[in-house]
């Protein structure tokens, strides 16, 4: 029985895999482009880099509006359509950069149509952003929403990483035109893929509510995930420039110790959010990211730093499986995807007032107090969190 139960584990993995694979296509296509543009737009344009940050935010600005969207396609069409208009967006945002690079040598043409691309591109991920880890959760049963949702974000964090270094030496090699076409045909294996995969519809008959009232019931976990983000943001936007500040090296292998660690804790430790929960896991992580943090800024040697920044890796890594897996719950079968949308929203946002909050905190405070504002934030978090969890007990315990 054990070695059945084991086999039916092992399969039911491998079919979740083959449903996150088009969230690391999707996400590859993002990296490919990520730290390719900004270069592009302030060195070769000659833009300020003010300009450049704007035009790349605006992709973040458009998977914002459209998560609303994408959950409400999930719920009454099914995840599939949804992928697939996904894939069909990115392959129009391929398309665009190659127009943009014909004319590098008009600016402001070349800028109009890469901030289009940003915009394309944000209509995609919204759209990719949940659909494949709902198709997943279809496909297995709620019972493996955890595994779901942490395979898909080691599908989505392990697609930036290789696509953004990937997109910089490529675009050395075939220009930003071939990584156009690069980006086409990546959309076109996910599209085809999408198209041999079986159409899913959740449960239609039970009461669908309107967006804005799911969004509404999984805000308490959400606030609790866009806190804890902070610190995943602070990191990955500000840690490079903390190393130089103290004339440090290596600050990007920072960022690799700290992704190395998610991933790994991701892969051995999602299992812990089925076995105790996700509002207990998710206390004891935010728990380590504050941890991490505090490592961070008492660090007097880039060696404590980097450990501080493997702490906070491996504290974040659960987080948003784990209150995820709590929200989807509040939802009726029929509202699954419009809940795991709405709760995605809070890492968009999060990630997206990272670098003004912390770029303000820098310039009033100084550069060696941003971990400690982080830890800070991400220690409400888990007080928040904590809350939940005891408010959550009382009524188990009636």
């Amino acid at each position: 029985m054990g070695k059945e139960s084991e086999y039916s584990l092992r399969r039911t993995r491998v079919e979740i895999a083959g449903f996150v694979f088009l969230t690391f296509l999707g996400y590859l296509i993002i990296g490919l482009s990520l730290a390719v543009l900004p270069v592009f737009i302030h060195q070769t344009l000659g833009y300020n880099t003010i300009v450049a940050g704007g035009v790349i935010s605006l992709q973040y600005v458009m998977t914002f509006l459209v998560r609303g969207y994408s959950g409400s396609i999930v719920d009454r069409k099914g995840p599939k359509p949804a992928v697939l208009q996904g894939m069909g967006t990115f392959a129009l945002s391929g398309l665009l950069l190659a127009l943009a690079s014909m004319f590098t040598g008009n600016g402001f043409i070349c800028l109009v149509l890469i901030a289009i691309t940003r915009l394309v591109t944000g209509f995609a991920e919204g759209m990719i952003g949940a659909s494949p880890v709902n198709w997943a959760m279809l496909k297995v049963g709620e019972k493996h929403t955890a595994t779901a949702i942490s395979f898909n974000g080691i599908a989505s964090y392990g697609a930036l990483a290789i696509g953004a270094p990937l997109g910089v030496v490529l675009q050395k090699w075939i220009g930003l035109s071939g990584l156009g076409g690069l980006i086409v045909l990546i959309s076109a294996v996910g599209f085809v893929i999408s198209m041999r995969k079986t159409a899913i519809k959740g449960d239609r008959k039970s009461q669908r509510h309107s967006f804005l009232k799911v969004l509404q019931k999984v805000s308490p976990y959400g606030i609790c995930l866009a806190l804890g983000g902070i610190g995943f943001g602070t990191i990955s936007t500000f840690i490079t420039l903390y190393f130089e500040y103290l004339h440090w090296e290596n600050g990007a292998l920072s960022l690799t110790v700290f992704g190395v660690v998610f991933i790994l804790c991701r892969v051995f430790f999602s299992g812990m959010i089925d076995k105790y929960g996700g509002l207990w896991v998710s206390t004891i992580s935010l728990a380590f990211e504050a941890a991490g943090l505090l490592i961070l800024w008492l660090a007097k040697d880039p060696v404590w730093a980097m450990a501080g920044a493997g702490v906070t890796g491996l504290g974040f890594s659960l987080v948003f499986p784990a209150l995820g897996v709590e929200a989807v719950k509040l939802a009726s079968p029929s509202n699954k995807g419009s809940a795991l949308a709405g709760y995605a929203l809070f890492i968009d946002v999060s990630l997206g007032v990272t670098g003004p909050l912390i770029g303000a905190v820098a310039s009033q405070f100084g550069m060696l107090n941003i971990f400690l504002f982080s830890m800070l934030l991400v220690f409400s978090g888990l007080i928040i969190c904590y809350s939940i969890q005891m408010r959550t007990r009382v009524p188990e315990a009636a």
